[in-house]
């Protein structure tokens, strides 16, 4: 392969604001692949999700078929703001590239192109293959998981290409995760005059967060965090409301209904006499689990990588991604298929220019043996 044609690609697609947020950003990276696709004779499309967020990008060798031999997944936006770019554009060392979404996930988009690039004929011509590119992963795929459940359903396998974790492992297994907000109503009153008429929804914030701390399961790998809080208006002022955000990780689905039922058990029964707490869950995704199919198919792996002489290793990893929907519909997934890669939604997130071409290799490898 080229590298240097692979690396100007990838700074088209890295050098664009594209959180979730910015729309334009992100339907200007899906123009950039579905253009990219076209040119090498696939369909590709845009698909609308509405004005919340920006479109997807379906890709097929085959666009109507009833099944597809596989489902290859990516997401085209990142978390990061508006003006990310100019501070830090893509740049590069001997060894690594770095920029914003340069592994999370941008590389990964590219290597399925080049793996579809590079398959053989015969293998294009046997196999009805499916990209599915979407443009709010980074904030829970609200709006795109239906979706792209709907083509893992019409496919016997599926295969996301987030980052190889930094020593190289494959992904097996990802905790599942729910996003909720709180909403505390108290009453308000003069902290000095008369604090006795108050209902702090401040304090009834604090008494929620030790009874929502109190429902992790450290030995089941079941963790709560409220990281964002905010409340009241002045220090003088028995404050009337509250906010909290809080996030749940979980590797069993069971543990979750579980975290679930308790937390609105918690907050129809209220933290604090005189204020009432409203429960809205914003995001969820299951558990992504191993199952008997997706073991089949890590074996699948395991050979194509002995093929490649690619050394093949797992991790069961605490983020979520795509691959969680599509593992909790039954359907085999496996993830980190793309290249190597560390220090996601930081700063310093970088990609091994080394492990590009092998994992594109890899890539093509296990397409071409199913």
């Amino acid at each position: 392969m080229n590298l240097d044609h692979y690396i100007e690609e990838l700074k088209t697609l890295v050098n664009v604001d594209c959180g979730t947020q910015t729309i334009d950003g992100v339907a200007t990276v899906a123009g950039i692949m579905q253009a990219l696709w076209q040119r090498e004779g696939w369909h590709a499309e845009q698909i609308d999700f509405g004005e919340k967020v920006g479109p997807g990008v379906f890709v097929s060798n085959r666009p109507k078929a009833e099944r597809f031999d596989v489902l290859l997944v990516g997401h085209l936006d990142t978390v990061f703001a508006p003006g990310t770019v100019a501070e830090r554009p893509m740049s590069e060392d001997d060894t690594r590239l770095y920029g914003p979404g340069v592994s999370d996930m941008k590389s990964g988009l590219l290597n399925i192109l080049w793996a579809m690039r590079e398959l053989d004929a015969a293998d294009k011509d046997r196999l009805a293959i499916a990209v599915a590119m979407n443009p709010d992963e980074e904030t829970g795929s609200v709006y795109s998981h239906a979706w792209i459940g709907e083509l893992a359903k019409r496919s016997r396998r599926v295969l996301v290409c987030e980052a190889a974790r930094a020593d190289g492992s494959l992904v097996k297994a990802r905790k599942g995760m729910a996003g909720y907000h709180l909403t505390f109503s108290g009453v308000a009153a003069h902290a000095g005059n008369d604090p006795e008429k108050g209902r702090s929804a401040i304090t009834a914030l604090a008494h929620a967060v030790t009874a929502i701390n109190a429902l992790t399961d450290w030995d089941r790998g079941t963790t709560l965090n409220v990281g964002v809080i905010r409340g009241g208006s002045a220090a003088n002022v028995v404050a009337d409301s509250a906010f909290a955000e809080l996030d749940v990780r979980f590797w069993e689905n069971d543990e979750y209904e579980r975290v679930n039922q308790a937390l609105g058990a918690l907050c129809e029964k209220g933290f604090l006499e005189g204020v009432t707490t409203s429960l809205k869950r914003v995001n969820h995704k299951p558990a992504m689990a191993a199952s008997e199919a997706t073991q089949q198919l890590m074996q699948l792996v395991e050979q194509a990588g002995k093929e490649e002489g690619i050394a093949i290793t797992w991790q069961a990893v605490g983020g979520g991604s795509d691959a969680n929907h599509t593992a909790a519909l039954g359907i085999p997934t496996l993830d980190g298929l793309g290249p190597i890669g560390a220090g996601f939604h930081s700063p310093a997130e970088w990609l091994d220019k080394a492990s590009i071409e092998p994992r594109i290799r890899l890539l093509k490898r296990i397409v071409s043996m199913l």
